[in-house]
């Protein structure tokens, strides 16, 4: 049986709200087991939004696994709706250390974290940029890659929350060796795609024009593609310029888009999947994925925020541990 533990999130956000329209949805169609970490009061005003219509249980570390979903209430906690708060910092991160225990404990094979923020993050004294570093350092990851899934195109980030004018700097030969690296194993281990196509962009404008508007492309990511593709023995292809390469659909030629700073691969893919797309850490050593939007302050109390991001990262999860699964 599979086991999805998921963290609440900022709880001034929409997190909890689209925690509970999502099990609505999930629980009638999953037979995975699922341990929502939560303060009890943000569950129980969450559920005057959104009525729970879900079997649910208070979860015991005695407990077998079983079907259905499972809550670890945590203390309660105070509420401001829509702001970024110091406690809602600190609750977050609480309910992300006890899901990713569950983890480490080989009570629960995957997680599905709900929104957070950084700044509610700054403010209880977080030092993290958000989910994926925070995960890669716990875990002991070296080579993670934050990638972002829908049926449309996958694509992954060789840079990710960094000031624009930090980006050619950071774009090394290392670097996008160990992100083309990362890509083939997750593609091969959690899509089960045993050869897969691989495109990388380039960072400048027309990929740099054979290095008459930047030499990144020349100097850096070719060299570095053909290097990989003699030790693989696949066709990564590229440096594509990027804006014809979402212009002309070529990503539906590939089975993944190696992208090289954040807004060159979520601009397109969030046009294309906004309200079904998956954030995905890469390279973890069990399942993580999020849908992948924000915390929404403010549509966050009202009722209208959409569930369907949140829905697909759990179906992801589940489709991505069944993969592991079968090569184990």
């Amino acid at each position: 049986m599979k086991t999805l533990t998921v963290s609440c999130g900022d709880i001034n956000g929409i997190g909890p709200e689209i925690i509970l329209k999502s099990l609505n949805k999930f629980s009638g169609r999953s037979d995975s087991e699922i341990i929502l970490v939560i303060p009890e009061n943000v569950f129980k005003l969450t559920s005057k939004l959104v009525s729970p219509e879900f079997p649910f249980s208070l979860f015991s570390s005695s407990d077998k696994r079983s079907s259905g979903v499972k809550v670890f209430f945590l203390k309660d906690a105070e509420i401001d709706v829509g702001e970024p708060t110091e406690t809602s910092g600190a609750t977050a991160f609480k309910s992300l250390d006890i899901a990713i225990s569950l983890i480490e404990s080989g009570r629960a094979e995957g997680l599905v974290t709900a929104p957070l923020s950084k700044e509610a993050f700054a403010l209880a004294g977080v030092n993290y940029n958000g989910h994926t570093d925070l995960l890669a350092e716990r875990s002991g990851t070296k080579d993670y890659m934050m990638t972002f899934l829908s049926e449309e195109f996958k694509t992954g980030l060789a840079t990710v929350h960094v000031p624009i004018v930090e980006v050619d700097a950071l774009i090394t030969r290392d670097l996008l060796i160990s992100k083309l690296n990362v890509a083939v194993n997750s593609l091969r281990n959690d899509f089960s795609i045993n050869s897969p196509k691989i495109a990388a962009l380039g960072l400048n404008p027309h990929a740099g024009e054979n290095g008459n508007i930047g030499k990144k492309e020349v100097e850096v990511i070719l060299p570095a593609v053909n290097e990989f593709n003699a030790d693989s023995g696949l066709s990564v292809a590229g440096p594509f310029v990027p804006d014809a390469f979402f212009a002309t659909r070529k990503y539906l030629e590939f089975d993944f888009v190696l992208a090289m700073y954040h807004d060159q691969a979520l601009i397109p893919f969030k046009m294309i999947n906004f309200n079904s797309g998956v954030n995905f850490t890469a390279g973890l050593p069990y399942v993580r994925t999020s849908p992948d939007h924000g915390t929404a302050f403010d549509i966050a109390g009202k009722g209208a925020a959409d569930e369907s991001s949140f829905t697909e990262a759990l179906i992801w999860a589940e489709k991505i541990l069944a993969n592991r699964n079968e090569k184990n």
